[in-house]
């Protein structure tokens, strides 16, 4: 929570920084979050790390476990099917009360943004470049905030905050070489400010659904405990 003068509080800053190490791929799904080398890390006591951590927890980035603390949300299929489900669900509603409500602002902004993606260079080496996964990020929220519905706008953000953790890995364990992922994101952007709802709606279902498809794929190939629906 920020303060009444709206300056960011310790667990705000504290919640901030690990928010983008997890969604940024620095912490591996799983491992486990020790409060004294986070509160050493950041100069602030163990109760501010631990509401931080509890924030990160609602949001489903974290764990936590009476036995083993705060731990990184493990990569499961299960999980990743369900969470799936939930976005198509969500974020096609949200696009859809985008693409009614959202006004020539909105517009400006989706194709602002689009077309930093799309200038972008998506790998930096072996690696997503963090300039491709923050752009990448800015415009799907873009797209989904325009109907000026705040709470509808919220859980879309949310359950695409909830999905970084699959697509950093999936970035860095699965690859489809035929895939052309600037084109998906051209026909989303092009039919979203087309005012085509239903084409729109599809055309970001396939994107997620086919993103989903590659990691599930990974996943199993690690072993059965990712197919079983356990950590891995």
């Amino acid at each position: 929570m920020t303060t009444a003068t709206g300056k960011p509080t310790l667990v705000d800053e504290v919640h901030e920084a690990i928010y983008q190490a997890l969604i940024d791929g620095q912490l591996e799904p799983g491992s486990k979050l020790k409060l004294s080398e986070i509160a050493g890390r950041f100069g602030v006591s163990a109760a501010v790390v631990r509401e931080a951590l509890s924030r990160l927890t609602e949001q489903g980035l974290v764990q936590s476990n009476p036995q083993r603390g705060f731990l990184v949300t493990p990569l499961s299929v299960d999980d990743l099917l369900d969470l799936t489900r939930t976005r198509v669900l969500i974020e096609t509603l949200a696009l859809r009360e985008s693409i009614r409500h959202g006004d020539l602002a909105w517009e400006g902004r989706v194709l602002a943004t689009h077309h930093t993606l799309e200038r972008t260079p998506i790998l930096d080496g072996e690696h997503a470049s963090a300039a491709w996964v923050e752009a990448h990020r800015t415009f799907h929220h873009c797209i989904l905030n325009g109907s000026g519905v705040r709470r509808l706008s919220d859980i879309a953000r949310g359950l695409r905050d909830c999905s970084e953790l699959y697509q950093f890995w999936s970035y860095q364990r699965s690859r489809d070489p035929s895939r052309d992922i600037m084109a998906e994101h051209r026909e989303i952007a092009e039919r979203t400010l087309a005012r085509d709802e239903d084409g729109a709606a599809a055309a970001l279902t396939q994107h997620i659904e086919r993103t989903t498809a590659l990691l599930v794929a990974c996943l199993n190939r690690t072993g059965p405990s990712a197919a079983d629906g356990q950590a891995v």
